[in-house]
């Protein structure tokens, strides 16, 4: 007697009404179909190499920040150097000293006498931005057939050596709050927005204070206070999840792309911290200014390095673009409604 359980077709394949309410796809696809993904990731590919790549290949100083004590020697490394730098001219060195703790500038030059100089650097600032100081200043000592003698005044931690991990927070913070986001955005009938909303605003101040316990107490690469830093870091994961929010909300899937496109590969390729702001070309040093991943960098640094001199308008920048997307998501939320 034949004891072997049977399944019934209807279990293997699926009931009839279930494969009527599945459709079928079409036997021949509309181009649509396959050409818009295919299209978008080629753009996606381009970009990401264009910019990281590009912005690599055409650094340049423009415009370096550099304070000089004595007005002679300004006005003759301005010449002889040109726009690359912008000559700071100190009355003294205590005065030219704050400049470069407060980030006004990025190095400080003294003169020893008739034939040497001393230079000194804020390493804080990154070693693209510390290295064309030196290279700079090196070219104009050979020239007029002087030694200098250089100094780190505000070196970086030990544990961030090459100055990046600012920059590996943001990415991170950054890609974390585009992936709730695209999440958040595929649970439209089951979540209502306000339940949303409440979602990714407890996300980004958890992801503000993980990021800042890890980048700081725990591996010390960050130094900043600790109560700013997850400040930023929130503001920087709700600027990321809701700005990719409000980009799904109006345009669909297509805002998936465009916020990769505008967060991760635009935003931090021109952050400023791989290459710094003052190397950038002069689209992407004002797109490292308007975007999030460049606010967020810069922030970052100045409450780590600089005492937070330069970091109110950062945080307001982040602001906008948590506060902005949120906005504009419940208006068209409201409108519809």
């Amino acid at each position: 007697m034949n004891t072997t359980p049977t399944t019934p077709s209807a279990e293997l394949h699926g009931s009839t009404a279930d494969r009527r309410a599945r459709p079928t796809p079409p036997e021949k696809p509309p181009v649509r179909a396959w050409l818009q993904p295919s299209l978008i990731a080629l753009v996606v590919v381009a970009a990401f190499i264009g910019c990281y790549v590009g912005i690599a290949r055409a650094a340049k100083p423009h415009r370096l920040p550099i304070a000089v004590v004595d007005s002679r020697l300004s006005a003759q490394i301005q010449q002889a150097l040109g726009d690359s730098v912008a000559v700071h001219t100190e009355p003294d060195a205590a005065a030219a000293d704050h400049a470069l703790r407060h980030r006004d500038v990025v190095a400080v030059l003294t003169p020893l006498g008739a034939d040497a100089l001393h230079l000194e650097v804020a390493g804080a600032n990154g070693l693209s931005t510390t290295t064309a100081a030196q290279n700079l200043v090196s070219a104009y000592a050979h020239g007029a057939d002087k030694t200098v003698t250089m100094h780190d005044g505000v070196p970086l931690t030990r544990y961030d050596s090459r100055g990046l991990a600012g920059f590996y927070v943001a990415f991170g913070v950054t890609l974390s709050g585009f992936v709730l986001a695209q999440n958040i955005l595929g649970l439209a009938r089951t979540l209502h927005l306000r339940h949303r909303f409440t979602v990714m605003a407890a996300f980004a101040a958890t992801a503000g204070v993980v990021g800042a316990v890890l980048a700081g107490p725990v591996l010390g690469a960050v130094p900043a206070p600790f109560a700013p830093l997850a400040v930023t870091l929130a503001l920087l994961a709700g600027a990321a999840a809701f700005t990719t929010k409000l980009l799904g909300t109006f345009f669909g899937s297509v805002g998936i792309p465009i916020s990769i496109l505008l967060l991760l590969t635009v935003g931090n390729s021109t952050s400023g911290a791989s290459i710094g702001a003052d190397l950038l070309p002069g689209a992407a040093r004002v797109l490292s200014d308007l975007l999030p991943p460049g606010a967020a960098v810069r922030a970052i640094t100045d409450l780590s390095y600089f005492h937070g001199a330069h970091a109110t308008v950062p945080l307001l920048t982040l602001a906008a673009w948590a506060v902005g997307p949120a906005l504009l998501t419940w208006a068209r939320s409201a409108r519809q409604r």
